[in-house]
Formats: structure tokens, C-alpha cells, sequence
């Protein structure tokens, strides 16, 4: 870094999974080996639909602040959001600080598209040609940025909003373009994270592309990344708020510091917007070490993006042996989770962060016999691996040739 780049690290975490709502309760279950995985019987209506399967989050309590009044312009993606990050700023000690409406706070948020409803209110409109069905919400809901917008009104955030709408990689570049805000002192503190909403309608994107698993009698056996008899994705919902903050301000106000940010990188494959391209997927790895100025070697643990997906997988890991040889630990939260899609690089850099910080790593679920054509590589299988490492890695990879790889180091007090 250089002398006048600032020092940025992660405060406080919110989140809303299928395997829970506070990390405690998410350990347990990783440990378990737990699977957030079911049957969406209420699928069955799509009859053409060939997966039932999807990762959906349990029931959660809203506090009785969220009024209909306050609660008009979200759809269930930005409730999600905002929620998680109401959580974050709880546990990052930043509830009714006046620094979170002072202008030196921003957002940095996505998620893969607004909420299914919404878009169903402007298609009936279309459709029909009675525009009865929508209203002055209806749009606000909608909108790629909800997730983003929303938190900025419901906190009353002034700093910058960098909308992060893209794909499976929304949630870490948001990630990453907050620490980029901070460390190059646009703001002091940003809201960073994503979400998404459990919908079929996402679920029938990849069903079209014959990448979901249907597996649909045995959820807990499935998706299965990096597995030789994986059968496709599964799709899930929830929702991750970081909160990101310039370490000087963090340590002056005495805050808990959980990890430091100290590389991202992202790149486009400018060649195809579905298939994954190995070479890129490479740059993007590399892109976010020489950021965090550190060799491979640096590297202790990888949490990769592994949807499940043949080409995907494969690409990946040969991208992730080339760099750094088969002596990296790797696994997936995929398959105890299913793919977030908006919302799985700030979930996955949740659990890879906290991982980190106990000296433990889950393994990959349902990975039991690797496909001999992924990369040679350390994987991390059944009851996970005791593992004290200074430098983790977290990668995400998108449609439309959207690359992302964040750098966390293991904050030491």
C-alpha cells in the first residue's frame, strides 16, 4: 500500500442464512454438518420447472420498528439487507452513533435483481394492460438498488451509494469497492454486504441452462461442489451486512476489530457472459494478491466460489492449482447453504472471516469422491480441519464475466 492509503478493517457482521441468524448458532450447525437445503413443495405449480429444491431462510423476528410505513418501499431483498445490517451496526456498536448519519458513513450493496413481486406487478401491467396492480412503491421495490437504497433511508446514511448489481459477485464487490472507498479516504465507515430473495423464477435462470440439481428427494445430499456425481446448483436466499471502517476511527473508538482487508481484486472475461473462463478467473486471484502485496504462499486457506456447476468447478480449480500448486485448503459453502447468488460473497466472507478467527475450517458438504477433472488441490472434506492461518482468500465469479477475490487478514489485538 502507499503511505497515504488508509488501513481498513471489518467491525461488525449481520446476517440472515438458512442454517441461522447469528454466527453461534451457524458454527454449530458447520459443525454439524448441517444442511440449509429443502423441498419447495410450492414449486410444484411450475410444471415444466425440473428442480424443487432451494435454500430458504427460516423464520425471523422483526423488531416493531419495521411499521408497514417504514416497510412500504421493501420487498423481501431489502428487508433481508436491511435487517442484517441493523444487526451489524448493533454489533459493530454503532447503533444511534451520530456517526452513521454525520456523511462520513456510506453503502455499498447489491443483490442480483428486486424483488420477484415487484416485477410481477410491471408484467401483469404489460401483459394485460391494466395498470391498477401497480403503485408508488411498486418501482422502489423493484429497482436493481433496493437493497442499497433502502439502507440509506431507513439509517438515513449520507455518504456515498455504490450499488453492487452483478450477479453472484454483488455482495464482494461490494466488499470490495467499500474498502476501496475507505482506504483511498472517501469515507470513513461503509455498509458492505448483499441479499437475496428465494424466488423460482431465479431458480428457472439456470434450470433453463440444465445447471440445477434435482435431486429433489434428498435435499440434505445435495448440491455437491467439487464432487465427481454432482448434479447442479441449488439456489438459496439470505442476506450479509459488513461493516467496514478506517482503522485509525476504529480504534479510537475502541471498537471490536474482526479482521483487516488488505487486498481486492476484479476483473471481466470479456468472452462469453455464462461460461467461466479459467485464465481470468486467475488474473482476478492474482489482481487482489499483488493489492494485499503478498506472494500465493501467503495464502492459508481459500474459500472458494464452487457452485456445484461442471464448468465451474472445473474452471476454478484449475485457475486456483495453477496459482498456488495443491498445498492450499479449499472448500465451498455452497453445499451447506446452496447459492445465495447477491448474497454469497458477503455471507461466504462471514463465515470464512470467523473461521478464521477459531482456528477452524468447515468442509465442503456433500463432497465425498473429487471429479478427477477438477484441480489437484487441498480439499478440505468431511469433519473440516484445524487450520491457523494469517491470510484467507475469498472468490466470487459471475454471469456476464464478472470476477471478484477479496484478501482477509487475521486480526491480531
Amino acid at each position: 500500500m502507499s503511505g497515504s492509503a488508509k488501513r481498513v478493517v471489518v467491525t461488525g457482521f449481520g446476517g440472515i442464512t438458512a442454517l441461522g441468524h447469528d454466527w453461534p448458532t451457524i458454527a454449530r450447525a458447520l459443525r454439524a454438518n448441517m444442511s440449509g437445503i429443502a423441498r419447495m413443495h410450492e414449486w410444484d405449480r411450475y410444471t415444466d420447472l425440473n428442480t424443487r429444491l432451494g435454500g430458504p431462510v427460516p423464520p425471523f423476528q422483526l423488531p416493531p420498528q419495521y411499521t408497514r410505513k417504514v416497510t412500504r418501499t421493501m420487498g423481501r431483498v431489502a428487508l433481508l439487507a436491511t435487517r442484517a445490517t441493523e444487526m451489524a451496526l448493533e454489533d459493530a456498536g454503532l447503533t444511534d452513533d451520530p456517526v452513521v448519519t454525520s456523511g462520513a458513513m456510506g453503502v455499498a450493496y447489491g443483490s442480483c435483481t428486486g424483488s420477484p413481486d415487484a416485477i410481477r406487478e410491471f408484467g401483469s401491467m404489460i401483459e394485460t394492460g391494466d395498470v391498477s396492480g401497480i403503485n408508488a412503491t411498486t418501482y422502489l421495490r423493484l429497482m436493481p438498488h433496493t437493497a442499497a437504497a433502502n439502507i440509506g433511508v431507513y439509517f438515513g446514511i449520507k455518504g456515498r451509494v455504490i450499488p453492487a448489481c452483478s450477479a453472484c459477485t454483488s455482495g464482494s464487490q461490494s466488499i470490495g469497492y467499500a474498502y476501496e472507498a475507505i482506504r483511498f479516504n472517501r469515507s470513513k465507515l461503509m455498509v458492505a454486504g448483499g441479499a437475496e430473495e428465494l424466488c423460482a423464477s431465479e431458480a428457472a435462470v439456470f434450470d433453463t441452462l440444465y445447471a440445477t440439481s434435482t435431486r429433489n428427494d434428498t435435499p440434505s445430499q445435495t448440491p455437491s461442489p467439487f464432487d465427481r456425481d454432482r448434479d447442479g446448483l441449488v439456489i438459496g436466499e439470505g442476506a450479509c451486512t459488513l461493516i467496514l471502517e478506517e482503522l485509525e476511527h476504529a480504534k479510537a473508538r475502541g471498537a471490536t476489530i474482526y479482521a483487516e482487508i488488505v487486498g481486492f481484486g476484479s476483473n471481466s472475461d470479456g468472452d462469453h457472459p455464462t461460461h467461466p473462463n479459467t485464465n481470468t478467473m486467475e488474473v482476478a486471484m492474482k489482481l487482489a494478491l499483488d493489492d494485499a502485496q503478498l506472494p500465493p504462499s501467503a495464502i492459508g486457506y481459500v474459500n472458494a466460489h464452487a457452485t456445484a456447476t461442471e464448468q465451474g468447478d472445473i474452471a476454478e480449480t484449475h485457475a486456483m492449482q495453477r496459482l498456488f500448486g495443491s498445498r492450499t485448503p479449499v472448500s465451498s459453502v455452497k453445499g451447506h447453504l446452496g447459492h445465495t447468488l447477491g448474497a454469497c460473497g458477503a455471507i461466504e466472507s462471514w463465515f470464512t472471516i470467523q473461521m478464521m478467527r477459531e482456528g477452524w475450517f468447515m468442509p465442503t458438504l456433500n463432497l465425498n469422491n473429487v471429479d478427477e477433472r477438477c484441480g489437484e488441490l487441498d480439499y478440505v472434506m468431511n469433519g473440516g480441519r484445524d487450520l491457523q492461518c494469517e491470510y484467507v482468500m475469498k472468490n466470487n465469479f459471475a454471469f456476464g464475466g464478472v470476477n471478484t477475490s477479496l484478501v482477509f487478514r487475521r486480526w491480531a489485538a
